[in-house]
C-alpha cells in the first residue's frame, strides 16, 4: 500500500513538474473584422508563449475565379527567433479587394504556430466569410509591397519604410525636405523669419542669428510632426482645421498689427514684471530673451502659413495609417520638417552675420518687413474671400508703398547712386500695382499673371469655344455627390481633383498647371470633378477618408467602370510637362 500510494505522489509531482501546453483553439484565436468602408482585419490573438512562423502565414480565396482579387498588407512586424521569422505579437493582415462585382466571398487563412515551451502546432487553417461590396472595390489600395502593382508616387514613398533600414529612410525624407523647401509652402516664413531677425538690432551675431533660426525650424519641424501624425493615425489634420474662416481672419488681423508695429506707431512686447520674471529664471535674458515667442511664432507658421500636402508628406502619412507605428514615420516627418527649414537656418545665419551696425538704415528695413507681413496678411485672407477682392487689395499694399517710396516725386538735381536706384525699384512697383488694379477690375485670379483676361480676350476666336481654352469642373462636396457623379461619367474616364480655398498648391495647379495649352487638350478627354475640401466638415472628411486622401491637392482617376485606377494618383503640386506625362500614362 505504501509502494502504491509513492508511486501515486511520484506521478503526481513529475506531472505537476511538466509544463502545461494550450489547446490549439486557447492558443490561436483568429479573427476577421472590418476596419473601415474599404479595409477588412485578420488578427491572430495569441496565447501565452506562443508565436507563429511568418512564412507559414498564407491568406488565399478559396475560390480564385469569383472575380475578385484580394490585396494582403502586413502590419505586424516578425522577428528572429532560432533562425526563423516569427511573429511574437498578435499578426495583423489588411485587406483590400480590386475586381467586379459585390458578393460574399471566403478567405482561408493557413498558419502554424509554436509554444516556447517546447511544442509546434499542426498547420491549422480558418474559414471566414467576407461581404465585398462596390464602394469597397472602388477604394481598395492594393498591397504596396506587390512586384507587378504598379504605385502611385506617394505610395511608391511609402514602400521606401518597408525597407527597415532607418538611417536609409531618414536620409531620405531629409533630401525630400530640402526639395520641398523650394515650394510655396516655405517662402512665407522667410519674411516671418528674417523680422525676427532684424528685430534684435544691436544684439544680433552669426551665432545668435543661427540660434534663432534653429529655434524656429525646430518648433515648425515640432509642428508639422504632430500634425502628421495625428493625420495618420486618426484622419485628423490639424492643418486643415486651422483654415476655418474665423482662424484666418484672426491670424491676418495679428499680421497686420505686426506690420503696424514695423511702421512704428506702436510698439508690442511682453509687460515689463514678465520680461523680469523670465530673466530671473533663465539667467541670461539678453542671450535667450524671445526665445519662447520664436518658437511660437515657428509653430504656428508651420500650421496657419504651410498648409500643403506632398507625395513625401502622403507617403509618410500612409504608412503611419496602415502600421500604427507613429515612431518611425514621425521621426521621417521631423526629419522632412528639418530638411525643408535648411533656407531658414542659411537665411537666419547669414543676417545675423552680414548685419551692419545699427542705424537709420534699421528703420527701412523694418518698414520693408512691416510691408512683407502685410503682404503675408493679405496672402492668409486671399484663401476665403474671393479672388477679385485679393487682387485688388495687392494692388493697393504695392501702389501706396511705391508712392511712400516717393515715385511720384521729382528726384533732387544731380542725384545718383542708391537714391536713383532705389526709385526705380519704386516705378516697377507702382507699374505692377497698377496692374494688378486692372486684373482686379477685369476679373483676373492670378496676381502673377493680372493681365490674363486680356490674353484671353485676344486668344479666344470665340465665347462658344472657351472650354477649348480652359478646364471646367464639376464641383461636389460629399462622397454622396461624388458617387453620384461618377455613376453619371459610366463609360468615361473620370478626373477627381481635391481642392481647397486654403491650399496654396491648390491654387498653383489652377493657375499654372490646368492653363497650358497641352494640359488642357488633354484633361477635356476626362470628365472633370472637382472635390471641394475648404469647409473641412464632416462631409468633407468622410469623402477624403473614402478615397484615403489626408489633404489636398490630390487627383484620382476612374476607369470608364467607375473603379479607380490603381497607382495613378497625384499628390501634390506638378508643374505642366510633368503633370502631362502622368495623363498620358493613365490608360
Amino acid at each position: 500500500m505504501k509502494y502504491i500510494i509513492f508511486m501515486i505522489a511520484l506521478i503526481g509531482s513529475l506531472m505537476a513538474a511538466m509544463p502545461s501546453f494550450l489547446m490549439p483553439d486557447e492558443a490561436f484565436k483568429p479573427t476577421v473584422i472590418k476596419t473601415n468602408d474599404t479595409t477588412y482585419e485578420i488578427r491572430i490573438e495569441l496565447g501565452k508563449d506562443i508565436y507563429v512562423y511568418e512564412d507559414r502565414v498564407k491568406i488565399r480565396d478559396l475560390d480564385p475565379d469569383d472575380g475578385i482579387d484580394i490585396h494582403v498588407k502586413k502590419l505586424s512586424k516578425a522577428v528572429k527567433h532560432d533562425n526563423d521569422m516569427v511573429y511574437v505579437e498578435p499578426p495583423r493582415f489588411a485587406l483590400t479587394f480590386s475586381g467586379s462585382g459585390a458578393k460574399k466571398i471566403d478567405v482561408v487563412l493557413e498558419y502554424q504556430g509554436c509554444s516556447e515551451q517546447g511544442l509546434c502546432y499542426n498547420p491549422m487553417e480558418e474559414k471566414f466569410t467576407i461581404d465585398v461590396d462596390n464602394s469597397m472595390l472602388q477604394s481598395a489600395n492594393p498591397d504596396v509591397s506587390s512586384s507587378n502593382a504598379t504605385l502611385s508616387e506617394s505610395d511608391e514613398i511609402a514602400a521606401i519604410f518597408e525597407g527597415g533600414n532607418i538611417v536609409a529612410i531618414l536620409a531620405a525624407f531629409f533630401g525630400f525636405g530640402l526639395f520641398l523647401a523650394l515650394t510655396p509652402c516655405v517662402f512665407p516664413m522667410i519674411p516671418i523669419l528674417s523680422s525676427i531677425i532684424v528685430s534684435q538690432g544691436g544684439r544680433m551675431s552669426a551665432k545668435r542669428g543661427f540660434f534663432l533660426s534653429l529655434v524656429y525650424v525646430l518648433a515648425m519641424a515640432m509642428a508639422y510632426t504632430l500634425a502628421g501624425i495625428l493625420a495618420g493615425l486618426f484622419g485628423s489634420n490639424i492643418q486643415a482645421a486651422l483654415q476655418d474662416p474665423i482662424v484666418l481672419t484672426l491670424f491676418t488681423m495679428i499680421f497686420v498689427a505686426l506690420a503696424i508695429s514695423m511702421f512704428g506707431f506702436f510698439e508690442i512686447g511682453i509687460p515689463q514684471s514678465w520680461q523680469t520674471r523670465i530673466s530671473k529664471y533663465s539667467g541670461k535674458a539678453g542671450e535667450q530673451g524671445g526665445v519662447v515667442g520664436v518658437a511660437i511664432m515657428g509653430f504656428l507658421s508651420a500650421l496657419i502659413v504651410g498648409p500643403c500636402i506632398a507625395p513625401p508628406l502622403a507617403g509618410a502619412l500612409i504608412y503611419i495609417g496602415q502600421t500604427g507605428d507613429a515612431l518611425l514615420g514621425g521621426a521621417a516627418l521631423f526629419v522632412m520638417s528639418l530638411g525643408m527649414g535648411v533656407p531658414l537656418l542659411v537665411i537666419g545665419t547669414g543676417a545675423g552675420k552680414f548685419m551692419p551696425r545699427p542705424g537709420g538704415w534699421m528703420t527701412t528695413v523694418t518698414k520693408v518687413f512691416g510691408v512683407m507681413m502685410l503682404g503675408i496678411a493679405i496672402w492668409m485672407l486671399s484663401r476665403i474671400i474671393p479672388e477679385a477682392v485679393s487682387m485688388f487689395l495687392w494692388a493697393v499694399l504695392l501702389i501706396v508703398s511705391a508712392v511712400y517710396m516717393g515715385v511720384l516725386e521729382p528726384l533732387k538735381e544731380g542725384t545718383r547712386g542708391f537714391n536713383a536706384l532705389f526709385k526705380g525699384f519704386g516705378v516697377v512697383i507702382l507699374l505692377y500695382g497698377v496692374a494688378l488694379l486692372y486684373g482686379a477690375l477685369t476679373g483676373a485670379g492670378n496676381p502673377l499673371n493680372p493681365l490674363e483676361q486680356l490674353h484671353r480676350d485676344h486668344t479666344s476666336v470665340a465665347s462658344s469655344s472657351r472650354t477649348a481654352h480652359s478646364v471646367v469642373f464639376t464641383k461636389v462636396y460629399s462622397l454622396q455627390e461624388l458617387e453620384l457623379e461618377i455613376a453619371k461619367a459610366k463609360g468615361k474616364r473620370v478626373l477627381v481633383d481635391f481642392y481647397a480655398d486654403w491650399c496654396t498648391s491648390c491654387k498653383e495647379l489652377e493657375h499654372v498647371t490646368f492653363k497650358d495649352p497641352h494640359v488642357i487638350q488633354k484633361m477635356n478627354e476626362f470628365v472633370l470633378i472637382q472635390a471641394d475640401v475648404t469647409k473641412n466638415g464632416d462631409p468633407q472628411k468622410a469623402l477624403m477618408k473614402a478615397y484615403h486622401i489626408f489633404g489636398p491637392p490630390a487627383i484620382l482617376f476612374f476607369d470608364q467602370h467607375g473603379a479607380i485606377i490603381k497607382g495613378k494618383a497625384i499628390v501634390g503640386y506638378k508643374a505642366p510637362r510633368e503633370f502631362l506625362e502622368l495623363l498620358n500614362a493613365v490608360e
